[in-house]
């Protein structure tokens, strides 16, 4: 006899429970959780309290709420930055088929949220010039991991040359993704103007290497200015160049694709996109139009074509990599989804600004990221990491006052100060000197003079 649904509601009355238990063959609602180690399972409810009415829950979060300090600035740098998102992304993105659709399994019925990723598709592609890019990845870091798989896939090696100047999380998922694999990941050191070393490169560069990665700009917010000449040496050994890249960069200097790189990833989230407490992030993925690089592929690809009479064109997905259903044992990711929606706001987003507006607001940020830089090397107590260098968004500034102490009164005026990267990454910092920093075309004059008299402040 079937079970009535009711049955299976575990904080149901006692009658109820007692007889989903017989269904189950079991004896007490505990043994639904043999599995778990004794250890962290708890004994007895959370002690949070009693129960509490809407209205005094609504009161409790407001007490808990006033005690936050109120934050009117971002200068936080080592991961999101806050950047301006356009009001009609958000108006356009909730539109009920791209806010709430599902997997384009039926083209059919999906064609407005299939033409809008093919749009981010071809929109990403020439931004970065790159002929392919796929429908999205989770993340920036998943996306480098998924270019190491890539790569072993593609050249059937095995050892990866990876700049030291890549950011430490990705990094770590980069030998996470690689660890069954059995990868050698071999890093390269950087030059004194925070460069990968060139030099270094050549001498590990041999007929082993599959793929070769460096990001632009780099942890340090350098940006590499030798990415030509790293290709020319990763493509004389038979290897892949990887480049990691904001595409913001590329509204002022030539892309990636067109210095030689084999893959593009990067992270997309602050096309469109506000920073959320961490998330949801968007990564890209972008290859060469290489036959074996395109059926390589992580993720999901969006195609288009047309009607048999040529009247109409239609949206489908062209390539699944991993779906069960197409590829099983023969899949080249385990990733099963992406990020559509943040896909959408980026497509939105770059389409709106187009070229000239792409290049407004990286140019926007260049000067601020100079302008602040320049100014942070006068101040008593500070300087700048490869200050000779070009950097982007990030500036590395080195504190003779521990960061806790300067983040501590910047907070007290409303800001949030520099990422103390010993903080999370000793290997990064062995001094526990550096801060990183970040400006956004959000920033005006008197923000970035503001942040600088504050710093002053805590200098005299």
């Amino acid at each position: 006899m079937p079970m009535p649904a009711e049955g299976l509601i575990p904080n149901a009355s006692g009658p109820i429970i007692s007889r989903m238990l017989n269904y189950l063959g079991i004896n007490k609602l505990e043994d639904l959780f043999s599995d778990v180690p004794g250890s962290i399972l708890m004994n007895e409810p959370a002690g949070i309290g009693r129960p509490l009415t809407q209205s005094e829950l609504e009161a409790l979060y407001s007490e808990k709420l006033e005690k936050n300090v109120t934050v009117k600035l971002s200068f936080m740098g080592g991961g999101l930055a806050d950047h301006y998102v356009p009001p009609l992304v958000d108006e356009l993105v909730t539109n009920q088929e791209f806010y709430s659709s599902y997997t384009p399994y039926q083209p059919e019925i999906s064609q407005g949220i299939l033409q809008a990723l093919f749009e981010y598709q071809s929109l990403m592609a020439e931004l970065l010039g790159m002929d392919v890019v796929n429908a999205s990845l989770y993340d920036y870091a998943s996306a480098l991991g998924e270019a190491g798989r890539f790569s072993v896939r593609v050249t059937k090696r095995k050892k990866i040359l990876l700049a030291t100047t890549t950011h430490p999380e990705r990094k770590a998922v980069l030998k996470t993704y690689m660890e069954p694999l059995d990868v050698r990941i071999v890093e390269i050191n950087r030059e004194a103007s925070g460069e990968i070393s060139l030099d270094e490169l050549s001498a590990n560069m041999d007929e082993d290497v599959g793929m070769v990665y460096l990001e632009t700009p780099n942890f340090f917010g350098v940006v590499e200015r030798k990415i030509e000449d790293v290709a020319d040496m990763a493509h004389s050994k038979g290897a892949l160049l990887v480049v990691g890249t904001d595409p913001l960069l590329a509204g002022i200097v030539k892309p990636p694709g067109e210095l030689g790189a084999d893959v593009v990833i990067g992270e997309g989230q602050h096309l469109g996109g506000y920073m959320n407490y961490g998330g949801p992030s968007l990564g890209i993925f972008a290859v060469r139009k290489s036959f074996r690089h395109i059926r390589q592929l992580p993720g999901r690809l969006i195609g288009i074509t047309k009607t048999v009479d040529g009247k109409y064109r239609g949206y489908t997905m062209v390539l699944q990599t991993r779906e069960q259903h197409i590829r099983q044992e023969e899949a080249t990711s385990n990733i099963t989804t992406n990020s559509s929606l943040m896909a959408v706001r980026a497509a939105i987003y770059l389409a709106l600004l187009g070229p000239d507006g792409i290049r407004s607001v990286a140019e926007k940020i260049l000067y601020n990221t100079e302008y602040l830089k320049r100014k942070l090397s006068d101040l008593l107590c500070f300087s700048v990491l490869f200050e000779d260098s070009l950097h982007f968004k990030e500036i590395p500034a080195m504190s003779e006052i521990p960061w806790s102490e300067v983040n501590s009164w910047l907070l007290r005026n409303g800001i949030l100060g520099a990422f103390q990267v010993s903080k999370l990454f000793p290997e990064a910092d062995s001094t526990g000197k550096l801060g990183l920093l970040s400006t956004t075309e959000k920033h005006r004059l008197a923000d970035l003079d503001l942040l600088l008299r504050l710093m002053g402040e805590v200098c005299s």
